[in-house]
């Protein structure tokens, strides 16, 4: 399996899986989606009771939600991963206690009225590990009410839990072929207007592939031309795949990790299948 980078972001990557088999390239897609760790928030603590500020008001640890539903919320905040420096809780040498090789702790201080956002929860470590995406909204406080709380982060997979999925809208097509017949070909431009990815234009008065990768194989434009001029076809040892992340990790990371994740599990599946031989 060969894999070239077409495009990339910090949480988009476009790419060309080429030597591969669509139920090779849909285990990608699966292990993107369900394998890649990353960290997210499964412990909240909330303050009860009367808290009082520098200028003597007094407000009460209450919000218009349950805490329930807040504690739910903030799960779902990307949490900034360095899989380099965490460890799963249950294989960490403080053996499930959190400490700072498996846990990141975030604390939240917020009074009313006022809107509380993913931006206000304050990391308890380096300015790293503030979230990136600091408008993903919380809760909404009213006069009076205040809320204070700590959140710690641990890893986890989208197998135990959605608010550990790294991955969405990851999908793949075949490696497009295009084929003009330059004899049946008139260049009238019906294909060309009828293509919705704008994968063919004129130049130099005749009608050519101009991004052949942007092609979905909706074979819109062989529909079009009356002369049969145009022949669409998919490879299926080649294709386009595509995904973003929730911005906890890159892309690029993701997509290295997700190609150890799923070396390793082949190279399990061929030593539990030797072991069957033996």
């Amino acid at each position: 399996m060969d894999i070239k980078v077409i495009s990339q972001t910090e949480t988009r990557i476009r790419f060309v899986v080429s030597n591969a088999s669509p139920d090779l390239v849909n285990s990608l897609r699966r292990c993107l989606m369900t394998e890649v760790p990353k960290m997210a928030i499964e412990l909240v603590e909330f303050h009860l009771g009367p808290i009082m500020d520098e200028e003597g008001n007094e407000y009460e640890s209450v919000s218009p939600l349950f805490d329930e539903i807040v504690a739910h919320r903030l799960g779902l905040v990307p949490v900034p991963t360095d899989l380099s420096l965490y460890v799963p809780k249950d294989e960490c040498v403080c053996g499930g206690e959190g400490c700072p090789n498996c846990t990141i702790m975030y604390s939240i201080n917020k009074k009313g009225p006022c809107e509380v956002y993913s931006g206000d929860m304050e990391p308890l470590g380096p300015p790293e590990l503030r979230i990136k995406d600091e408008l993903v909204p919380i809760v909404k406080l009213g006069p009076g009410q205040a809320l204070l709380a700590y959140a710690s982060a641990e890893l986890g997979t989208a197998k135990r839990h959605a608010k550990w999925q790294v991955v969405s809208g990851a999908g793949y097509r075949y490696y497009p072929t295009i084929e003009i017949d330059p004899d049946r070909c008139d260049s009238g431009g019906s294909c060309i207007e009828a293509c919705p990815r704008h994968v063919l234009a004129k130049e130099d008065g005749i009608v050519k592939v101009v991004d052949l990768e942007a092609c979905i194989l909706c074979k819109a434009c062989v529909e079009v031309c009356e002369l049969e001029a145009i022949k669409v076809t998919g490879s299926d040892s080649k294709f386009v795949f595509e995904f973003e992340t929730d911005g906890s990790l890159s892309a690029i990371d993701t997509l290295k990790e997700a190609l150890k994740v799923l070396a390793r599990k082949f190279e399990e599946f061929r030593e539990n299948v030797s072991a069957l031989e033996a």
